[in-house]
């Protein structure tokens, strides 16, 4: 598949639950300690067991194989390993999964494998592993260039650490970087998130995803905001970097195609757009979510009792699954087709879209592009309720018949 093309158009999801995915997600737990804001199913470890993550990655991929009856192996268009840490792993962990999995599931150096890495543990040696062993996209976790911030959030390299890393990644030949940045930082960190831009800008990636802090329950920063310890950026700051990262990025010739994600022309991330499309996806790793139409599903969080239902009882190291109905399938979708610039289509809009399109357009909450609704970055800042308004207002379309896509769980990758 050409990494230029455009994305292919949205699927529909109302299939069978034997359908073969042609994208797999992995989880690499490890982190030599949890940041701040994060709630992700991680293991803290100053040494990652590379070994034992192999082994029991390509346990669990044999069991899915086996239960989903997938008989031949998958032929796989992408594949992402987020974190964690996946830069934490051996060097060779790479080639060493790309050949464990041979007999389950197949890519070629023309499908998008991007793994995630932390600028500390980042290295020239690393690089070259991984784009030797098909690697071909990466996702830095960056987040901020201000050392107050990096240390209040708990990362561990410095100001200078995506620098080294985009260097170690261009030296190895990699030609399509994506860099994570957060945004709406306590005020009182004193973070200028205009010179976070321009020092992201400076690393010269071909992609940028920005993500707006969350005081989540199983952070440790929800437990400071509960505590009154920390305060969260009030709505109108967070409105105003949030447009502020719009207007630069796209200045710059980047295209805010997701609601968190800009890449320059043909650099969008062609994984993120399965979940968006509602298309299956393997996931293997704990905490992992994955989806199987119309059933979504989701592994254990504990890397302990994720390795020990694997490797010692032998058996699938599922925690829960759900089967998405009809009134939850038509919210999603909306909330879906809202998030990217593909929008929502108008060709068959009945009277209530139409009534809302006209209403978003009227307040620059939307601009109409040939059939389809598109969400303007001021119209993204309300995603959540514009999503609920189109997805009621679709409902009284007579005869109407939506096409079911469902949110997913891993949707912050970069």
């Amino acid at each position: 598949m050409n990494p230029d093309a455009p994305a292919p158009p949205i699927a529909d999801a109302r299939t069978g639950p034997d359908d073969r995915p042609r994208s797999l997600y992995l989880h690499v737990p490890f982190c030599v300690r949890r940041c701040s804001y994060c709630d992700f199913a991680v293991q803290a470890t100053r040494e990652a067991p590379t070994d034992e993550w192999l082994a029991a990655i390509t346990t669990e991929m044999r069991l899915l194989a086996g239960e989903r009856g997938w008989r031949e192996a998958l032929r796989l268009d992408t594949v992402y390993l987020g974190g964690g840490t996946p830069s934490m792993l051996r060097p060779d962990a790479m080639a060493e999964l790309r050949r464990r999995l041979e007999p389950f599931a197949v890519w070629d150096d023309a499908a998008e494998w991007t793994c995630e890495a932390n600028p500390e543990s980042f290295t020239p040696e690393i690089a070259a592993a991984w784009r030797d062993a098909g690697v071909n996209r990466l996702s830095l976790g960056a987040q901020t260039f201000h050392e107050p911030a990096l240390r209040w959030m708990g990362r561990l390299h410095g100001v200078d650490g995506p620098r080294r890393a985009m260097d170690a990644a261009r030296g190895a030949g990699f030609g399509n970087v994506s860099v994570d940045l957060i945004f709406a930082l306590p005020e009182r960190l004193g973070r200028d998130w205009g010179a976070d831009l321009f020092q992201a800008l400076q690393l010269e990636p071909e992609h940028v995803s920005l993500y707006g802090l969350t005081a989540e329950a199983g952070a440790p920063l929800g437990r400071w905001v509960s505590e009154g310890r920390e305060v969260m950026a009030d709505e109108d700051r967070y409105a105003d970097e949030f447009l502020l990262a719009h207007h630069t990025l796209d200045a710059a010739g980047f295209e805010h195609y997701e609601v968190s994600n800009f890449g320059l022309p043909g650099r969008r991330s062609r994984h993120n757009f399965v979940y968006w499309t509602g298309a299956p996806y393997a996931a293997l790793g704990p905490g992992a979510h994955g989806y199987h139409p119309p059933v979504r599903r989701w592994n254990v969080r504990s890397w302990d009792l994720y390795r020990r239902m694997l490797l010692d009882e032998g058996r699938l190291p599922v925690e829960g699954e759900e089967v998405v109905d009809a009134e939850t399938a038509g919210l999603e979708r909306a909330w879906l087709l809202l998030r990217t610039d593909r929008g929502w289509p108008m060709a068959d809009a009945g009277p209530a879209e139409q009534r809302l399109a006209e209403l978003w357009l009227a307040r620059g909450w939307a601009r109409e592009t040939g059939e389809a609704l598109r969400l303007t970055a001021e119209g993204w800042l309300l995603l959540d309720r514009l999503a609920v308004e189109m997805a009621t207002a679709a409902e009284a379309r007579a005869g109407s018949a939506s096409s079911p896509l469902v949110l997913t769980g891993p949707a912050l990758h970069g």
